[in-house]
């Protein structure tokens, strides 16, 4: 199909097609998780280096959305959502046979790099149809669909476990890989016309993400949502090692806890959409980043007075997670508000940072894995605090208007 669609009109099935695509990522992120232990094992490594082919994944992800977003400026959303499923496809089967663990880690960021393109253009194809509060509300309705992932995932993948070699989570993976790119082939439409396709030299789009990031309503928001995305993957890197090494808990089990806190994710985002009429963007984003900080205070206490409970180091991190559900949403459709002509720019430029943090998360919780939540939620805390940082100064678009 290569209709484009009529701004702020578009399909009801279009959140959940979009959501399909965004949930790629977090899938291919969530999905391997509970066999970082089969990973070593199989591999012959120390405890711990599985989490270097999570960090090589996050850096695939950071490089491959700035890549993304200026072909989907140039060239339209569908294209580069068909060219980067299919290169994540062929990625995932390499990742099936990877000989060791170093060529794991390469094709990887390899899968990454394709697998960016549904992440950072179904933000762009968001703000193609809508922006600002409406934005958000779509958002989170994309949430719903990608919470999905982190909910399953975890827990299909400790399934195959059981059954089968953690190979077999790649084939999963690369199963879904190809439906995405034959559902962007076949179903999705065109949201960026040809008249408003951006055709500019590497030197143009050089400068164009110079006046993007020039922009302080861009600027802070992104750093917001980066330093939420810090938090976040600090989690995803951590969490399999506190849970199995620390608490001795199964594949299986780790999977439901990893379960509970993706469900808090997908209710913070629903509830989201629905608070955001009635409490406003701005605000938003103030009280969840606060609210999420505090979660991860009190994980730190946890975490470093000694106390060994599980219940003790789940709860606050459920809450922290569930606040992710509001942030992303509001950060993504904050940082995109004043970008309308080249969201995909934007939109990429977001996603870089993010996942450079993500990645640099995932590096650093790595060499503090000890079986304990320490380096976990240390790293949580920072994450968060910079979020707080950023958001004192942010630009508030209400003061703003109500300025004479």
């Amino acid at each position: 199909m290569s209709t484009a669609a009529t701004p702020h009109r578009y399909p009801t099935w279009l959140p959940t097609l979009l959501g399909v695509f965004i949930a790629v990522g977090p899938a291919a992120t969530d999905m391997y998780l509970p066999a970082f232990p089969a990973v070593e094992a199989s591999f012959g490594t120390a405890a711990g280096t599985a989490q270097l082919t999570l960090a090589s994944w996050f850096a695939g992800l950071a490089v491959g959305q700035i890549t993304q977003g200026t072909l989907s400026d140039r060239f339209g959303r569908r294209l580069p959502l068909i060219i980067g499923f299919t290169l994540f496809t062929i990625a995932s089967v390499g990742c099936a046979l990877a000989p060791n663990l170093q060529t794991l880690a390469i094709l990887r960021a390899v899968a990454a790099f394709g697998g960016s393109a549904g992440m950072v253009i179904a933000r762009a194809v968001v703000r193609d149809l809508a922006e600002g509060q409406a934005a958000a509300v779509m958002m989170s309705r994309l949430v719903l669909v990608m919470g999905a992932a982190p909910v399953l995932a975890p827990s299909i993948g400790g399934l195959i476990l059981i059954f089968a070699h953690w190979r077999v989570i790649f084939w999963v993976l690369a199963v879904y890989g190809a439906i995405a790119a034959i559902l962007a082939w076949r179903v999705l439409p065109e949201t960026l016309p040809e008249a408003k396709r951006l055709r500019l030299s590497l030197t143009g789009q050089a400068q164009r993400y110079g006046q993007i990031l020039r922009e302080k309503t861009f600027l802070m928001h992104a750093i917001m949502g980066g330093c939420s995305t810090f938090c976040m993957f600090a989690y995803l890197s951590g969490s399999s090692p506190v849970f199995e090494l620390g608490f001795g808990m199964s594949p299986s089990g780790f999977g439901l806890i990893f379960g509970l806190c993706a469900v808090a994710l997908v209710c913070g985002a629903q509830l989201n959409a629905r608070l955001l009429p009635i409490v406003g963007l701005n605000r938003m984003l103030t009280i969840i980043a606060r609210t999420s900080l505090c979660g991860t205070m009190v994980l730190c206490a946890v975490a470093f007075s000694g106390i060994h409970s599980l219940w003790l180091t789940v709860a606050p991190l459920v809450i922290s997670i569930g606040c992710q559900g509001f942030n992303n949403a509001n950060s993504n459709a904050g940082a995109l508000s004043r970008h309308a002509q080249h969201a995909g720019s934007a939109s990429a430029l977001m996603g870089t940072f993010q996942f450079s943090l993500g990645a640099s998360a995932g590096l650093v919780v790595s060499l503090l894995t000890d079986g304990t939540p320490r380096g976990m939620a240390a790293m949580m805390f920072c994450g968060m605090l910079g979020a707080v940082i950023a958001d004192l100064f942010r630009p508030n678009p209400e003061q703003r208007r109500s300025t004479p």
